[in-house]
């Protein structure tokens, strides 16, 4: 970049206190996080990402950076920068012309505040916004009926031997409605089992809501052919409700719980 651009559109007292003297205080510009911003051509598609300079040198007229990109932070599009550019104190000029600015404000904030994503809300039941999941929680679904009572006996026992718990919305009252306290305990779970004996209706609907929550879902059946058609293309446990056809439940469960833990 062309030297002469270097803190442009930046208040004068920031630029003395970053150039004092005229020399780059880069130990202290390298404490600071950098929004990285491609020059918009006029169609706006471009993304900005969010790192840190980690060395800038001068080669001639040209100052030259290095810089890493946080990989945790996802990129952004010019588009949605725009829309709150004002927080960041950039305005429209800035986006179309190579330079670099130093703001007084706090970038994470501004982006917490602006891009931080909204659930879109069900009508018939409440998930919590922002989401909170438990990382070591396990939520069953299958029917409320004693002849699963030693399969849920079962998914606890090899939760446990992971580092996890097992819970069955069955165990909780915590709201009014049975479906609220499903909904909220596969909305705080990390992975989701469930069992898709007997083709039951509600748990093909909780099977349906995990996957939309984005949880970790494994399926486990004792008869292969009531998997539903849509989901014969994942991977599901089949298992026997006795004490052999338990034990092997438990030896294929472990493994793949603990991987997740």
């Amino acid at each position: 970049m062309y030297g002469g651009r270097t803190f442009e559109y930046t208040e004068r007292d920031l630029e003395e206190r970053f150039k004092p003297g005229g020399q780059l205080d880069l130990a202290a510009l390298a404490a600071l996080p950098a929004l990285f911003v491609e020059e918009t051509s006029g169609r706006g598609d471009q993304v900005a990402r969010v790192g840190t300079i980690t060395r800038a040198r001068m080669s001639g007229r040209d100052i030259a950076l290095e810089y890493a990109y946080d990989p945790s932070i996802p990129p952004l599009s010019n588009r949605d920068l725009a829309g709150f550019a004002t927080d960041l104190d950039i305005d429209s000029p800035q986006f179309s012309r190579t330079h670099w600015s130093l703001k007084d404000v706090d970038l994470f904030r501004v982006l917490l505040r602006n891009m931080q994503p909204r659930r879109q809300r069900p009508r018939v039941f409440q998930i919590a916004d922002p989401e909170n999941i438990e990382p070591t929680l396990v939520s069953a679904m299958m029917p409320f009926h004693p002849k699963f009572d030693a399969v849920y006996a079962t998914l606890q026992h090899t939760a446990e031997a992971a580092g996890l718990r097992c819970r069955r919305a069955d165990d909780i009252w915590e709201n009014p409605a049975v479906i609220q306290d499903v909904v909220s305990l596969i909305d705080r779970s990390s992975i989701v089992i469930c069992d898709c004996t007997g083709r039951n209706p509600n748990v093909f609907y909780e099977i349906g809501i995990a996957h939309t929550l984005g949880r970790e879902v494994i399926l486990i059946t004792q008869v292969e052919s009531d998997i539903p058609f849509d989901l014969r293309h994942l991977r599901f446990v089949h298992y026997l409700n006795n004490g052999e056809g338990l034990s092997t439940l438990r030896a294929l469960l472990q493994p793949r719980l603990t991987d997740l833990a």
